[in-house]
């Protein structure tokens, strides 16, 4: 798909910011190709990449052209995506970290169990963690933002989940590798896949219990291919997976001092905040859908809750010991939580 310069004046809103689009004549000097996982009809191309592609397209008069490749167009595999960033295979990617366990430990904290707020606070919070401690993991692309989506559910094809106990030998999605091991203490037996695995899975019996947002059920009509939905509520989520919406290097670095700054005027913090509060808001469209197909629903009781909590805390104990500054790291990612939690509800 190739992001269309308009004819006539078209209001676009990325980040909080609104402006009217010219038509453009003259040619493109700039051709980029971005690179994703999703459908077109996802809430994460419809509203969030596309969207940015024009704005990008409109602040530069037309002299940056995006074109857009939804559900893998250009090949490969998901966990290929940021590599393929990095290579310039693709110029701007966005993808699931915990798609490539061990690749980014340092924002792996972000997926530990019970961690997130909403997707916008904790997608403020991880963008300035990675701009203080992730240099290093990240120095082979231009980073254009990172996000989390808001926290996950549970979706069970035949049985309704109400205490750890249900999970035990069922066959779980795990979204990565700490939710693995988190799972695994409720002797679930956890099976790794991306997204887009999901539908298929589901339908030949590969997996009992979906584990994954409600924002995505409707796009991959997971609410059609499950009975019952249980969900985590509280100050903290069950998890959150963590994205890289990423540029490659010498991409970015092509582009003169103007054209850097219209990339760079739509990147970070403002972005981050606005992509997560696009995933709090479609959380309710997802959860919707899955109502009108007449499925089950179940909120966790406080008190199974906390055993849950209890029972995970293990995964969170490892995570310290084995990462290198795990304290100071995960101590930093509570407060940055905390510290945009309190913006937001100030703002609302």
């Amino acid at each position: 798909m190739r992001i269309k310069t308009l004819a006539a004046a078209v209001t676009l809103s990325v980040a909080g910011l609104t402006l009217a689009s010219p038509s453009f004549s003259a040619e493109a000097e700039y051709t980029f190709k971005l690179h994703h996982f999703l459908p077109p009809m996802s809430m994460a191309h419809s509203k969030f990449l596309q969207p940015w592609a024009e704005k990008i397209e409109a602040e530069s008069d037309g002299r940056i052209d995006i074109e857009l490749y939804p559900a893998m167009q250009l090949g490969g595999k998901p966990p290929q995506l940021f590599d393929q960033a990095r290579k310039g295979i693709a110029d701007i990617t966005w993808t699931v970290g915990g798609y490539t366990p061990g690749r980014f430990p340092s924002a792996s904290v972000f997926e530990l169990p019970f961690m997130p707020a909403s997707a916008k606070a904790t997608s403020m919070a991880i963008q300035e963690y990675a701009e203080k401690e992730m240099a290093d993991e990240l120095k082979d692309v231009h980073l254009l933002a990172m996000h989390t989506h808001a926290p996950g559910s549970l979706h069970s094809r035949e049985k309704e989940i109400k205490t750890g106990a249900d999970l035990a030998g069922m066959k779980l999605r795990a979204p990565n590798k700490v939710m693995a091991e988190a799972f695994s203490t409720l002797e679930a037996s956890p099976v790794f896949m991306p997204v887009p695995q999901m539908p298929s899975a589901l339908s030949k019996g590969v997996l009992d219990v979906a584990v994954l947002p409600f924002e995505v059920v409707a796009p991959l009509k997971i609410h059609e291919l499950v009975k019952h939905h249980t969900e985590i509520k509280g100050d903290r989520g069950l998890y959150a997976q963590f994205f890289l919406f990423s540029m490659n290097k010498d991409a970015y670095e092509s582009l003169p001092a103007d054209l850097q700054k219209v990339i760079d005027d739509n990147s970070g913090l403002e972005l981050a905040g606005h992509i997560g509060a696009l995933f709090d808001e479609y959380e309710a469209v997802g959860r919707q859908a899955a109502v009108d197909q007449g499925n089950s629903f179940y909120t966790l009781t406080p008190e199974e809750t906390a055993k849950w909590k209890q029972s995970m805390q293990s995964v969170t104990d490892e995570w310290i010991e084995d990462t290198d500054e795990g304290q100071r790291l995960y101590d930093e990612a509570v407060d940055l939580i905390k510290k945009y939690e309190m913006q937001v509800s100030e703002e609302s």
